[in-house]
């Protein structure tokens, strides 16, 4: 049976053409054919290479896929682009296996921070203790910083470690008192500070680092950061928590025809006033076109797992950080009414809500203010989505089918940070992690993420997690809860889509929608499972231009 498929009153030759291709489009309804035609952007036919060859002309660009695999173009449904850009070029990347150990980081600092000018910070990002040996402690930052303020970033963004200058510099050094819903860890020996920073005074620390950042630094490292996500197949992105001047460079970037894939702006709730600012306005989700669009606003109430901070009813288990509180499960970072009413007030502006639930606790924090408001203003089709959604119990996860809410999921956890997540969580909790063949059989859909740059932006190491249920050292991690390559590349493409509200226009490769597809060198249904996070992109093609090719 033919899968032809094409536009109605298709009048000119298709722009480009991808053919001898294995094209998986992610439609129940034609899961596979060989080809795809598009034109002015939009895919105007699909079907066999024969068939598809009809629309080319003179001018037509032909891609002979050579039988490569072609998906949809991978959609990227939660990270921190816009940060991310500003702080690539200007913050040390201490992301492993780039260095291999906390001597290695102490070592790069300690060279680093004499040629510095006295007053300028040494800041680090993207450290993951747990695979790094442990956290530096305060002195040993005071001995490699030269006198420099020093600053490392835990790799989960809610923690991380300074030095004493550092400590002077942010107005923390004589602090007696814990910031508002954030830790200065301290010896319980001693009283003194040991560098650890949690949540609020980590911020307080970030804010002070970052408060002369300009459009143009946003600018110039989110070059940098879309290259690296084009070649990795992504097309679109959902910047979570996105700031003022991350809104201000991609509306820049797309006057000056430099954005090369398509952003849904998550506006954030973090910094003051701003959310406030488009409820005042006016603006409701969805406003926008293809390339920028504001498709809701987030606030980040709860915290990091592998941080020991996100919010659980029970416990944390393993080593304990020196200066960590005895039953420690973890913290939130708002008051109940505070959020509630913020969540409240968006709902009601038209605004869809998205908020951060990481633990159990966590989860029906966020749960009980998007009930509360679904119920002042009812809506069966909120789209309000919890973020990265890790520890989803039955109840949680039937609670959340009822509520019709969005479970976006941080698959990408499970691959980076699940040898972290059985560390401090045991391994029986791993049954109810990301538990995507629950959602499945619930008829709940379940896009997944990175979380970039807290984990590798690749997305086909989180089809890799979601398929194998593997971290990145092999360890296994509630293997019953795996599901197949096709569902876990969906989760990465048709239901980020729906997530964005966008399902009609991107996710899928059918007639009408837009032409961004991704090329593979392998073919992920029939590699082995273990090649899967190996598979390189050949091409990706946003709006039928080749945006990366190998």
């Amino acid at each position: 049976m033919s899968c032809f498929h094409e536009a109605m009153l298709m009048t000119r030759p298709a722009d480009t053409i991808v053919t001898r291709a294995k094209v998986a489009t992610i439609d129940a309804a034609m899961p596979f054919c060989e080809a795809v035609a598009i034109s002015g952007g939009r895919i105007v036919a699909v079907g066999s290479a024969a068939e598809v060859a009809a629309f080319a002309g003179p001018d037509t660009e032909i891609i002979d896929a050579g039988g490569r695999t072609v998906l949809p173009g991978f959609i990227e449904s939660h990270c921190h682009a816009d940060v991310y850009g500003a702080r690539v070029h200007r913050w040390a990347d201490f992301s492993w296996p780039r260095v291999g150990s906390k001597d290695d980081v102490l070592a790069k600092i300690a060279a680093a921070t004499p040629d510095l000018p006295p007053d300028a910070w040494f800041v680090g990002f993207r450290y993951d203790d747990n695979k790094l040996g442990g956290f530096p402690t305060i002195d040993e930052l005071d001995r490699v910083g030269n006198g420099r303020p020093v600053f490392i970033y835990r790799t989960d963004h809610h923690n991380g470690v300074v030095n004493n200058a550092a400590l002077v510099r942010s107005g923390l050094a004589e602090a007696v008192e814990d910031p508002p819903f954030g830790r200065i860890d301290r010896d319980p020996a001693t009283g003194r500070p040991t560098g650890l920073l949690r949540e609020n005074a980590a911020y307080v620390v970030v804010d002070e680092i970052s408060k002369d950042y300009t459009v143009g630094d946003f600018t110039k490292g989110l070059k940098q950061v879309f290259a690296e996500f084009l070649s990795y197949g992504i097309t679109s992105i959902h910047n979570s928590l996105t700031q003022s001047n991350g809104i201000r460079a991609y509306q820049d970037m797309r006057a000056a025809g430099e954005l090369p894939l398509r952003v849904g702006i998550m506006v954030s709730g973090k910094e003051n006033g701003l959310v406030e600012s488009y409820i005042r306005a006016g603006i409701r989700s969805g406003l926008g076109d293809e390339w920028v669009r504001i498709i809701g606003v987030e606030w980040c109430p709860d915290c990091s797992t592998t941080g020991r901070t996100a919010a659980y009813y029970e416990p944390y288990v393993g080593a304990k950080v020196l200066g960590e509180p005895e039953h420690n499960t973890g913290m939130l970072l708002y008051s109940s009414e505070d959020f509630a009413k913020r969540v409240m007030d968006a709902t009601a502006a038209g605004l869809a809500v998205f908020a951060d639930g990481i633990g159990d606790r966590g989860i029906d924090y966020v749960l009980d203010a998007f009930e509360a408001a679904l119920h002042a203003y009812p809506n069966s089709d909120s789209r309000m989505r919890v973020e990265h959604t890790c520890y989803a119990t039955p109840a949680i996860r039937e609670r959340m089918r009822r509520l019709n809410v969005i479970p976006s999921s941080a698959a990408a956890f499970l691959y980076d940070l699940g040898d972290g997540y059985i560390r401090v969580r045991g391994e029986a909790a791993m049954q109810d992690m990301w538990p995507h063949r629950s959602w499945k059989e619930l008829g709940v859909v379940a896009p997944a993420h990175s979380d970039a740059p807290i984990c590798h932006p690749n997305p086909l190491r989180g089809i890799y997690a979601l398929v194998a249920r593997k971290t990145d050292t092999g360890q296994s991690l509630g293997a019953a809860e795996a599901i197949s390559v096709w569902d876990a590349v969906k989760a990465y493409t048709l239901d980020g889509a729906y997530a964005g509200r966008e399902e009609a226009l991107k996710g899928s490769i059918e007639v009408g929608k837009l032409g961004d597809l991704v090329i593979l060198d392998e073919d992920i249904f029939g590699v082995d499972v273990e090649r899967i996070p190996h598979i390189k992109v050949s091409r990706t093609i946003v709006g039928g231009k080749t945006a990366y090719r190998a």
